[in-house]
């Protein structure tokens, strides 16, 4: 029986080493498995911070290509601006020059007039005139002031619109 014993002993013990072996076996497929998995996460984990970044970079570069324009659409408009304030200075200053020489012209005339009566008349309607005058280049300058208002706003207001929408898209 001590034959026997020892015979089932022995087989035992070579299940046990190989069941041992086996469960090593396992252990290092599991942690093989899991080391895998690890890198797989990372490599994954990369990528998306990789992709996250490139995002972040086209959104920085398209905030500053937005911005340059929006500076060049303030140069452009005060460009405009000061082009129509100098156009209105011209045709202020042909006014002002108009007038003066009306009002000379008159003042000679006045100074040859023979009575009294020619005198009142000639005054009359230098007034009548200054006033009609006054009057159409007052309309005139304020015309001007509108359309060149309108011209000076015209590419703050593009890109506005341009920022509506770009903004309208992204929301």
């Amino acid at each position: 029986m001590k034959a026997k014993t020892n015979e089932a002993a022995a087989v035992a013990e070579g299940t046990a080493a190989g069941g041992a072996g086996k469960g090593v076996e396992a252990a290092v497929a599991g942690l093989k498995d899991g080391m895998a998995k690890a890198a797989s996460g990372y490599t994954e984990t990369q990528a998306k911070m990789k992709e996250g970044v490139e995002k972040v970079m086209k959104t920085a570069e398209e905030i500053v290509s937005f911005n340059q324009g929006n500076v060049e659409a303030m140069v452009k408009s005060g460009q405009i601006w000061a082009a129509g304030m100098q156009d209105i200075g011209k045709q202020m200053a042909a006014t002002a020059q108009a007038s003066f020489d009306e009002t000379m012209a008159t003042f000679k005339a006045l100074t040859s007039v023979k009575s009294l009566k020619d005198a009142f008349d000639l005054q009359s309607n230098f007034a009548r005139a200054t006033l009609e005058k006054t009057l159409a280049e007052s309309g005139k300058l304020t015309d001007a002031s509108l359309k060149l208002t309108e011209q000076t706003l015209a590419p703050l207001t593009a890109r506005m619109s341009l920022a509506v929408e770009k903004f309208a898209k992204t929301a």
